[in-house]
């Protein structure tokens, strides 16, 4: 049988989609692009934003107008809080949530068997259980994620992913490096660490610890590159600062949400830092690792944000200094605790102050490239473009530079000879 998969949102709904569907092949199913004729539809939903539910929503009837009779599997964020209201979209004959991803087999064989439609998720108790997913070869990609945890403890007041996907539970260490090596073993010289909570990994384990982690990782023979997708200040500890900074392996770029850019909102928000805290910590960071990009994700119009907690926020990004800025407008998600909390910012000033986010995003970006410009710099070429190879260094500037295709999945050393943001030029050395 043809079997076929969409995600949407995360990189964690990514990496889990990819262990889906090599689950499936190794049962003998076919696997087809998602715009072909299947038998089995898989849709991974996102309802981290309204936009994201609403899209989940939509693709679930794309399937049927390529094959009336095809089975419709959904998972995920969405089906784990709406489980009977997917359900009951014709075509979807199997929900689960963001659990027991690793039974979808058997479940698609119980549906064929009995022809009843299926209902698998599960309620996420203090003691579910890590999903027993892995992959051996992210198809398609030079870079590879590797997820090491789930849930998340923190309760942001905007955000509902706690409740889709329940508390911290981590891989056990020896099975990330298990996972590890096999993806190297395929080609994968660059591995990207993600989860819903990267930096909160070991948490719930004994004597285990994010640090202890990327220093058993550092060992992996062949692996050349270990990302961190994202962390958080808090998880920054001396002892993971200390890992980076002399690391051959770990890059020199982290993603480190802000989301507040005042004290009073990060405090609504419950984000437990504040500004002096964020800012020590870079200044830390700087100081002891070359080269440090760091990106940032930012919620503009947050409920009661004013003009002035604006004008702040576009104050101290500026001070920071950040690579670049990921923006998000405020998403009320009903269920969560901002949901109440009034007044609520107008929808086209929310729109502005998106945009001057991005404006400054551009700015900083160009100004961190520039003086970049002449720097040594590590590439993993990842695609070849109108006579370009095109790849990240380790601090995540998107280069191009004309080269032989051979190099493509290789650590390359470059420099970089012109801004160009957002492909900068770029030389062999």
């Amino acid at each position: 049988m043809k079997v076929s998969i969409t995600t949407l949102g995360c990189k964690v709904n990514s990496y889990e989609s990819e262990a889906v569907l090599e689950q499936l092949v190794s049962r003998g199913y076919t696997a087809v692009d998602f715009t072909e004729k299947s038998d089995i539809y898989i849709i991974n939903t996102c309802m981290v934003t309204n936009t994201a539910e609403a899209k989940s929503r939509k693709i679930v009837h794309r399937p049927l107008k390529l094959n009336p009779d095809a089975i419709i599997v959904v998972m995920g964020c969405w089906t784990q809080l709406k489980a009977e209201e997917v359900l009951a979209i014709p075509g979807v004959k199997i929900v689960l949530g963001t659990v027991h991803r690793e039974h979808i087999p058997d479940f698609i064989e119980e549906y064929l068997r009995d022809k009843v439609p299926l209902n698998k998720v599960s309620s996420l108790t203090k003691d579910i259980q890590y999903d027993k997913l892995l992959i051996e070869d992210f198809k398609g990609h030079h870079r590879a994620f590797l997820k090491i945890q789930d849930g998340c403890n923190n309760y942001c007041t905007y955000c509902i992913i706690p409740y889709t996907r329940g508390r911290v539970r981590s891989k056990p260490k020896e099975q990330v490096l298990l996972e590890a090596k096999e993806l190297v073993k395929h080609g994968h010289y660059e591995i990207i660490l993600t989860g819903i909570h990267t930096g909160g990994y070991g948490e719930d384990l004994k004597e285990v610890t994010f640090g202890s982690l990327l220093e058993a990782l550092e060992s992996i023979e062949g692996l050349k590159r270990i990302r961190i997708s994202s962390i958080e200040i808090s998880e920054l500890t001396d002892e993971v600062i200390d890992l980076i900074a002399k690391s051959k392996k770990i890059v020199n770029h982290l993603h480190i949400p802000l989301q507040g850019g005042t004290n009073r909102i990060l405090k609504l928000m419950n984000r437990k830092y504040t500004l002096e805290d964020y800012s020590d910590k870079i200044k830390d960071l700087r100081q002891k690792i070359k080269n440090l990009a760091i990106t940032t994700d930012i919620i503009a119009g947050f409920p009661t944000e004013t003009d002035k907690d604006h004008v702040e926020a576009l104050e101290f990004i500026s001070k920071i200094g950040f690579f670049e800025l990921h923006v998000f407008p405020y998403s009320k998600r009903n269920g969560t605790l901002s949901a109440k909390m009034t007044p609520e910012v107008d929808g086209v000033v929310k729109k502005v102050r998106v945009q001057d986010f991005l404006e400054l995003s551009t700015v900083l970006a160009k100004a961190f490239i520039q003086s970049q410009i002449g720097i040594l710099q590590e590439v993993v070429f990842e695609t070849e473009k109108d006579g370009y190879l095109e790849g990240h260094t380790s601090n995540y500037i998107q280069v191009k530079a004309i080269a032989d295709r051979t190099l493509i999945g290789e650590v390359v050393n470059v420099t970089i000879v012109e801004e160009n943001y957002p492909v900068s030029i770029a030389k062999i050395q």
